[in-house]
Order: structure tokens, then C-alpha cells, then sequence
């Protein structure tokens, strides 16, 4: 089933943020990726330099002039003055002493993280040899900021980056959507004219073979010409009205309150006559007071019509068809109600799709898909329910208003009651 033009939008402006989000986040991965990369170098680059600077001085360094960020503590030597609370670890001096070979670790202490090496010099004397790395997290600080500032900054060229490849790559569509929409309305348009009068030329010969009493073969082809052509007529009808909504479906030069119980009674007086010949009782139920929704009446009029003629289509003779208008809430409810084969449940929503062939065989066409195009455009919904053998239930809900202010000395205008 088409979109309506609003909802062919809704889809366009979505289709641009889910490639503006997708390119968003693909440059955000990959600015994470590389931060990773640069982290787990920078880390063991670090690392390495570190444990090198620490062997280094545990094994050579002068205690009393040990390297930048470095402290060497050995028995018997005070520590420097801007020594670090907490050293030396004598529990690693003891080991280191007592197995002869060299103890590592790393201590966390006072917000910052420090490397530990304790072993035996060649000269028999045990030294721990202590780095502090604060330097080392502020660069890898340093290095997160500045990818973080790279991340905002990657994002908002992704963001622009998306959206123009959204309009460059989404235009397209829009633009064939919008074709597709003027080509139907054109085509459905043009076609009204030539069909219209087929549709009556075929109706005066029919007249003309009975008045003339041909063939009953003949007058029955014509017969089926007519019914032919007639739905010809209903299918480009229903197209123009598609049409009509997905250009401008608010159309609100032509909105206006709407007694929705007046229209309903209105609709089943029109078919009168086909329900006569078939032998089907219509009742009407809560008409008896006005019920206005806003929206266009020539729609609304559709819309009732199609749910009456597809109950009357499906209930056989003999049959019987309830029509039931209430208030519920902020809405107005129409639901219409048939004796006929019903559905299964699974078809509920399938109804609504254009031709759609049920299970049993029968074929919806455009009507019911052209209903829901209605009453969505008029801000309503509308359900199907039924079961095989039990008849089926269908209910439009639409948003009902005020009533329309009547002048004084003047009578407000209504749909024909039947």
C-alpha cells in the first residue's frame, strides 16, 4: 500500500538520519578503534622505557643522583628528601635478599602509580629502585583529550557529511515518489473522461437492447459492459482519491465539521436499492444525535460507502448488516458489521494491502486500502476483526469537534438523512 505524501516524507527525512547516524557512528568507531590503538602503544612504549629506566638504576644508578622521577633506597642511605611516602617496600628488599634474584611490581598510592624494582647489585648490596609514573598518565590523559576533541569534531563532520549524502543519495527516491504520485493523478485524471462516457454509451445500449428486446445473450454481454466499465470507473476513481490525499492529504481549505451519523444514514439510503435486491436487512444504530468529526465529506462519504458496499459484497442473501455510530472519549466510533463468511484473524491486516487475495479466494482491490489512506489522513484508525464462518466487524475511530456555529435565523446543513 502507498504512503501518504506525509508519510512518504516522514520515511525520506528518516532515510537521511539513518545514514547521517550510520556515518556518525562509523566515524565514531573507527576514532575509538584508533584511540585503542594509540592507548595499548602508547602503554607499552611506556612500559618498556620505564622498566628499562628502572633495571637501569637498580643495577647501576647513583644512589645519591638517581634519574628524573626516579628514587634508589639501599640500607644504610637516607632517601632524598622529595622521596614518596610509603618507601621502601622492605618486604621486597627482604625477598630480594633472601632469593638473590630481582622483585617487580607496581604500587598505586596517593593518585598516582609507581614502578617497583628491587634486586642484588654485582657489589652484593640490595637496592629498590622506585618511578613514579604520573607523567606517563598525564600523557595518556593528553592523548584521550585530544581524540575526544578529534571524536566531537569527527562527529559533527558526520553529521554534515550525512546529511549531504542523505539529500544526494535520498533525492532520488523522494523524486520517484513524487513522479509516481503525478503520474497516477495524471493518468487517473485523463482516463476519467473517456471512461465516463464508455461507461454511459454502454448503459444506453443496454437500455436500448431491452427496449428493442434482442437476444438475451445480448443484452446480458451488455449487461456485463456496463458492470465492467462501471468498476473501471470505481478503480480510477479510488486512484484520483489516493492521488488527491498523497499530494495534500490535511487539506484544510476543504475540512470542516462533519455529522458522521447524518453521513452514515445518508450512505445506507443510497444503497437502498442494492440491499433490496438482495434480500439484506441494514438497522442503523445511534444516529438518532449528531456525531461531528472534522474532515472532508466527500471522503468521509467514500470511506463510509466502501465499508457498507464491501458488507454488502460479502453477506449473503438473506444476510443482515448492522451499522453502529458512538461516542467513546475524544472519538467518534462507526463500526459495521455483516453476517457474512468472515476472515481468519491472520488476514486482518492484509485487508487493507491493495488487491489483496484472501485465503478463500476473494479479492479486496483498492477500496479497503483506499479506506485506511481516509481515515489515516483525517487523523483515525481503523480495524478489522472476524472469524471464518461469523461475519466480520469493521470499525473506523476518527477524531470528533465541535459542532459548526450556526447564524442566527439559519438552520445548520447536514448530510441527508435517510
Amino acid at each position: 500500500m502507498r504512503f501518504s505524501q506525509f508519510a512518504e516524507r516522514t520515511e525520506v527525512r528518516l532515510a537521511r538520519l539513518r545514514i547521517a547516524v550510520i556515518t556518525a557512528a562509523i566515524i565514531t568507531l573507527l576514532m575509538v578503534l584508533v584511540g585503542l590503538v594509540a592507548d595499548a602503544v602508547m602503554t607499552r612504549a611506556q612500559s618498556d622505557q620505564v622498566w628499562r629506566e628502572l633495571r637501569y638504576g637498580a643495577s647501576r644508578g647513583d644512589l645519591s643522583s638517581p634519574p628524573v622521577c626516579t628514587w634508589l633506597y639501599a640500607d644504610g642511605v637516607a632517601p632524598l628528601a622529595n622521596a614518596p611516602d610509603g618507601f621502601p617496600v622492605r618486604a621486597d628488599l627482604d625477598r630480594a635478599r633472601r632469593t638473590g634474584r630481582a622483585v617487580e611490581r607496581v604500587v598505586h598510592r596517593a593518585g598516582t602509580v609507581y614502578r617497583v624494582r628491587s634486586q642484588v647489585r654485582a657489589d652484593g648490596d640490595v637496592v629498590q629502585a622506585v618511578f613514579d609514573m604520573r607523567f606517563q598518565l598525564a600523557d595518556r590523559r593528553h592523548l584521550w583529550y585530544a581524540l575526544g576533541v578529534a571524536e566531537l569534531v569527527g562527529l559533527v563532520a558526520a553529521a554534515v557529511t550525512g546529511t549531504v549524502l542523505g539529500r544526494l543519495s535520498v533525492a532520488p527516491l523522494a523524486e520517484a515518489l513524487a513522479r509516481q504520485r503525478r503520474f497516477v493523478a495524471d493518468a487517473s485524471h485523463e482516463l476519467r473522461t473517456p471512461v465516463t462516457r464508455v461507461y454511459t454509451r454502454a448503459q444506453v445500449l443496454a437500455r436500448q437492447a431491452r427496449a428493442a428486446e434482442l437476444p438475451a445473450e445480448h443484452r446480458a454481454g451488455l449487461d456485463r459492459l456496463v458492470g465492467s466499465v462501471g468498476r473501471l470507473g470505481a478503480v480510477l476513481d479510488d486512484l484520483l482519491l489516493s492521488a488527491t490525499l498523497t499530494a495534500d492529504p490535511a487539506r484544510p481549505a476543504e475540512r470542516a465539521p462533519v455529522d458522521l451519523a447524518a453521513l452514515a444514514e445518508s450512505v445506507v439510503a443510497e444503497e437502498a436499492e442494492r440491499t433490496g435486491d438482495r434480500g439484506l436487512t441494514v438497522t442503523v444504530d445511534g444516529a438518532h444525535r449528531a456525531l461531528y468529526v472534522g474532515g472532508i465529506e466527500s471522503a468521509l462519504r467514500r470511506a463510509v460507502g466502501e465499508l457498507l458496499s464491501n458488507a454488502i459484497s460479502h453477506t449473503p442473501a438473506g444476510g443482515r448488516i448492522e451499522v453502529a455510530l458512538a461516542r467513546s472519549g475524544t472519538a467518534v466510533e462507526l463500526t459495521v458489521s455483516d453476517t457474512g463468511p468472515g476472515f481468519a484473524p491472520a488476514e486482518a491486516e492484509r485487508l487493507f494491502e491493495r488487491f489483496h487475495r484472501a485465503g478463500d479466494g476473494g479479492r479486496y482491490g483498492l477500496g479497503l486500502a483506499l479506506l485506511r489512506e481516509v481515515v489515516t489522513s483525517h487523523g483515525g484508525t481503523v480495524t478489522a476483526v472476524g472469524r471464518p464462518g461469523r461475519g466480520a466487524r469493521f470499525t473506523i475511530r476518527l477524531p470528533s469537534c465541535a459542532a459548526p456555529p450556526v447564524a442566527a435565523g439559519s438552520t445548520p446543513v447536514t448530510a441527508g438523512r435517510g
